[in-house]
């Protein structure tokens, strides 16, 4: 197995990728991704990659735009030199958020990546946590579309009294999450309706279910200015919440996002390293890994195995 899988990385997040191939039990392929003096991208493959299954691990976060097109480099770099099969790994799918037409004359700018993917040579996609599901049906090729609730219901076990703690939506998009994490875990339920005034701004409504003296836990796919976190926390919070706690699986926050957080009454934001993270000055955050998750599922993938058991959490474990 350590000949026929190759696992390559852009320059998005290589820290992720070597754990990923430690978790593989191989190192982590070589090549070469840098930039012409005009801006363009290079890429090399600096070895050989004919009859292999290659992985490109490549979140398209922080800097969708650049990473988008590195992956897609090294996809037809890999399909050149006459790759096997190439299966993106994609921990975050840049664009998730623009899956449908909301209003004329706009984009449905997820469906034009998975497009873009396709038409590079990508036979398969590993992603995480999309922010919308049905985007698995933008491709013709196979998805496998892994979660990181196995991770955090792990941590809060771990961390949290179940007994006392209400799982919080904070948006009604967020509810069927929410509803899974609280019969995961045996808790509460409650939800924070909102109105979302700009693509900045976000005024919560009010609080469906009971919050008062219990921990709350809000949960959500991703955050990026944390406004709805805020507006959802500062509502708990006037609803008696005797303390507050996020989850988002995805993490590419504003300098903005952090100073709300900081300002909220949000004690801690967990989330995973999908993307870099970084200490913040002033705030805590715990970032769980999904190495191991997504090189069990390479393992699987390359060996023809199902990875839904990497989906299962089982109650009271």
């Amino acid at each position: 197995m350590e000949t026929a899988i190759k696992i390559f990385s852009g320059n998005a997040h290589r820290d992720l990728a070597a754990r990923i191939a430690a978790r593989v039990g191989i190192p982590l392929s070589s090549a070469s991704v840098t930039k012409f003096p005009d801006g363009e991208i290079s890429v090399t493959i600096e070895e050989t990659v004919r009859g292999r299954d290659v992985f490109l691990v490549q979140p398209t976060g922080l800097k969708p735009n650049e990473y988008l097109m590195e992956l897609l480099i090294l996809t037809d770099a890999a399909r050149r030199a006459s790759a096997k099969r190439i299966t993106a790994v994609m921990p975050f799918f840049a664009y998730a958020r623009q899956d449908r037409k909301d209003r004329s004359r706009v984009p449905i700018s997820a469906k034009l990546v998975a497009n873009l993917l396709v038409a590079a040579g990508v036979d398969r996609v590993l992603t995480m946590d999309l922010h919308s599901p049905q985007i698995q049906g933008f491709f013709d090729i196979p998805v496998d579309h892994l979660f990181a609730a196995p991770l955090f219901v792990r941590y809060i076990r771990e961390s949290m009294d179940s007994a006392n703690l209400t799982v919080l939506a904070p948006d009604a998009g967020g509810l069927k999450a929410a509803y899974t994490f609280s019969k995961l875990i045996g808790s509460g339920l409650a939800l924070a309706g909102k109105h979302r005034c700009t693509a900045e701004e976000v005024e919560a409504m009010e609080i469906v279910g009971d919050v008062s003296g219990r921990d709350c836990l809000l949960v959500d796919d991703m955050t990026t200015t944390a406004g709805t976190l805020c507006a959802a926390a500062g509502m708990a919070k006037a609803n008696g919440a005797k303390s507050i706690r996020a989850i988002v699986s995805h993490c590419p926050i504003t300098e903005l996002g952090i100073e709300r957080l900081k300002a909220s009454p949000i004690e801690e934001l967990i989330t995973t390293d999908s993307l870099p993270q970084q200490p913040w000055d002033g705030f805590p955050i715990t970032v769980l890994s999904i190495a191991e998750l997504l090189g069990d599922a390479i393992k699987r993938i390359h060996g023809d195995e199902t990875v839904s058991r990497l989906f299962e959490i089982h109650q009271g474990r």
